[in-house]
């Protein structure tokens, strides 16, 4: 039973770290840095981002980020997804955390880094009205969407599947726009209001789209390929993020609440115990988060 549970443990670690041994090597130089960084201890950002309920976020990100088609085409189009979808994972839990607990030159490094991956993709897709556009990777508007679907993923299962927040969710949305700026994302939002008005003004616009294209790609979300270990929880956290989406946006995407027969399942406990379960693999404390209290304790910072 032993040996399971360490194998069970080290996948986990594999999927979410892309090593189930070793740390990245990215992770011990957040203890590096002359300053606090953009956020501390004490902020929206970390209580969120330091959350189980992220892995949900991420899920559900992922879904509305489908909805766009101009995301989406750059998404298939110049990414390997379907062929190293855990390294697409560990690149964007890289940047996440960087940003969320490096110094601000860290932050600033790793954005920079991704832009500058993004200068190469470029290419054309049929919006929502129909008509051919151009799309690039780093075009602000593309970006802002992007970061918007972030950002509400991750407030809305925080509140669902975390605690409180310092500061309520609009600091949360107020300290998050920081990293959209870092990304070059077009008038970030600063109040959870203004993030709701402006995520709506795509649907209202008539801007996203279900094609064959999204269907393909929430299928693979829906089972990727993971180790068969993890898939009876990954069923769960799926399900957890097609239950937090907004009604309209779950029908848009063709997707529907997990039912047995006539009833609705208890996605929200499952889930609750699900990520119970992965904290206790994972440890109470995240690597970046130990790394990044280590250098504000050699900054001198009491928070």
């Amino acid at each position: 039973m032993r040996n399971i549970l360490k194998e069970w443990q080290a996948e986990i670690r594999r999927t979410l770290n892309g090593n189930p041994v070793s740390l990245p090597e990215w992770v011990p130089r957040l203890a590096e840095g002359n300053d606090p960084g953009y956020f501390t201890p004490d902020s929206a950002v970390w209580t969120v981002h330091g959350s189980m309920s992220t892995i949900v976020a991420g899920i559900r990100a992922l879904l509305m980020q489908t909805l766009h088609p101009g995301v989406l085409a750059g998404v298939r189009e110049h990414s390997h997804y379907r062929e190293d979808p855990l390294g697409r994972l560990a690149h964007t839990i890289r940047w996440i955390m960087t940003v969320t607990y490096g110094s601000t030159a860290a932050a600033r490094e790793a954005s920079d880094w991704v832009l500058r991956l993004h200068e190469q993709v470029r290419g054309e897709y049929v919006d929502g009205h129909g008509q051919v556009r151009t799309y690039y990777a780093n075009d602000p508007e593309l970006l802002r969407w992007v970061h918007i679907a972030f950002t509400d993923a991750f407030l809305e299962t925080h509140k669902i599947w975390g605690g409180p927040i310092p500061g309520g969710p609009d600091a949360y949305v107020r300290e998050w726009a920081q990293a959209g700026r870092l990304m070059g994302a077009e008038a970030p939002p600063v109040s959870e209001a203004e993030m709701k008005k402006q995520l709506d003004s795509w649907f209202d616009a008539g801007d996203l789209r279900f094609d064959d294209a999204v269907k393909e790609t929430v299928d693979f979300i829906r089972n990727p390929p993971l180790h068969p270990m993890l898939k009876p929880g990954y069923r769960v956290l799926f399900a957890a993020a097609v239950s937090s989406l907004e009604p309209k946006y779950r029908e848009l995407l063709r997707l529907q609440p997990a039912r047995l027969g006539p009833l609705p399942l208890p996605v929200q406990l499952a889930t609750h115990v699900t990520l119970g379960v992965v904290h206790l693999a994972l440890g109470r404390q995240a690597p970046s988060e130990q790394a990044a209290r280590r250098r504000l304790r050699r900054l001198g910072y009491e928070g």
